[in-house]
């Protein structure tokens, strides 16, 4: 993991999270903005997120271990061959269908105390965890609705700014079917779900999806939510395969844009 090493003083912390904050607002796709943000912004939070994986044995584990997650760490040829229903087929088939590696998060540069950084980086690499066990695809409204579970899950500062700030891009209708079905039952979700910073996913991966999903207190989306979802990954699917045909014959593929850098 990154040293933390950057803009430490309690100064320049505010001026990184004011710039960061205007930044991120202005470009969402800007990773590093948005990662600065979560961080300068996070230290308010993340004493409390540590003191409550202390009092969970896995959470416990966690920290004593420090797992990461990434391409040297996690065998995703491994996970692809497993079946679709399992949390790993499940998960590294949400990667490739963004494009996107364990390696695509950024790393901790502005929390000093190494216990704390580790907390933050572990927050934001199992934010595609979540997007598996949810069922979310990688558009506004789902991503937004992922915040929202990210909030009351961790009450992080950014996961609220991200949910409040989000919407902002969406048409009238998508904000009306936004608030209207995903965000209430990404609340309810979260709220039911046990505390989920203190989960070892990788020890999950072999395991039945749906059997993963009861375990933690993952609730099932409504029937409106799975048809936007599907939706979503229908055009998905479509712009992928208008990509392919447009690029000459034996040229790289064009990667996806990552989901928002959980940050």
């Amino acid at each position: 993991m990154q040293s933390a090493r950057q803009c430490t003083a309690p100064l320049s912390r505010l001026a990184l999270a004011t710039r960061a904050a205007f930044t991120a607002l202005a470009d969402p796709t800007r990773a590093d903005m948005v990662a600065a943000l979560g961080e300068t912004t996070g230290t308010l939070v993340l004493p409390a997120l540590r003191d409550r994986m202390l009092r969970d044995r896995d959470g416990r584990r966690i920290l004593r271990e420090r797992p990461l997650v990434s391409t040297a760490s996690v065998d995703l040829a491994r996970l692809r061959a497993l079946p679709t229903s399992t949390f790993g087929g499940a998960y590294v088939r949400f990667l490739d269908s963004q494009h996107v590696t364990p390696d695509s998060r950024e790393n901790i540069k502005y929390i000093d105390d190494p216990e704390l950084a580790y907390v933050m980086l572990r927050y934001r690499q199992v934010h595609d965890f979540w997007h598996a066990l949810l069922d979310m695809p990688v558009t506004v409204e789902a991503e937004i609705a992922v915040k929202w579970f990210e909030f009351v899950q961790t009450g992080l500062p950014v996961a609220m700014l991200s949910a409040l700030v989000g919407p902002l891009r969406l048409t009238a209708a998508e904000r009306e079917r936004l608030f209207g079905h995903f965000v209430p039952w990404a609340v309810q979700s979260a709220s039911n779900c046990k505390f989920l910073m203190a989960v070892m996913y990788e020890d999950l991966f072999e395991q039945d999806l749906e059997q993963v999903r009861r375990d933690l207190g993952f609730l099932p989306p409504p029937p409106e939510v799975i048809a936007s979802a599907d939706a979503a990954r229908e055009e998905l699917l479509r712009q992928q395969q208008h990509q392919q045909e447009q690029q000459p014959q034996g040229a790289p593929s064009r990667p996806g844009d990552p989901s928002s850098a959980a940050a």
